[in-house]
């Protein structure tokens, strides 16, 4: 395991000391779950990113989409527990 130093102010140093505290753990424990929670925060957005990037181009390759109020009565009519026919992408209507 590697050493990496860190300079906080001493305000936002003593705020990690008192988390720390009321959470049962040592600051250094504390800085570690908290940069952990960060990257992996990072991780999930930069996927979330990736998957929207890509259906993005999979509508402009297709030029297939399904319309938004057809896919909510879709979305609420299976919240509901009715009967829901699964809906057919359309080519989009260029005005």
């Amino acid at each position: 395991m590697s050493t990496t130093t860190i300079r906080l102010p001493d305000e936002l140093k003593a705020r990690v000391a008192a988390a720390a505290e009321r959470a049962g753990m040592t600051s250094h424990s504390f800085i570690l779950q908290a940069v952990a929670e960060k990257v992996s925060q990072e991780e999930r957005r930069a996927d979330f990113d990736q998957v929207a990037e890509q259906r993005y181009a999979q509508i402009v390759a297709s030029g297939k989409t399904i319309p938004w109020d057809e896919m909510r009565r879709y979305l609420e009519d299976r919240l509901a527990g009715k009967a829901a026919t699964r809906l057919i992408a359309k080519k989009l209507a260029r005005q």
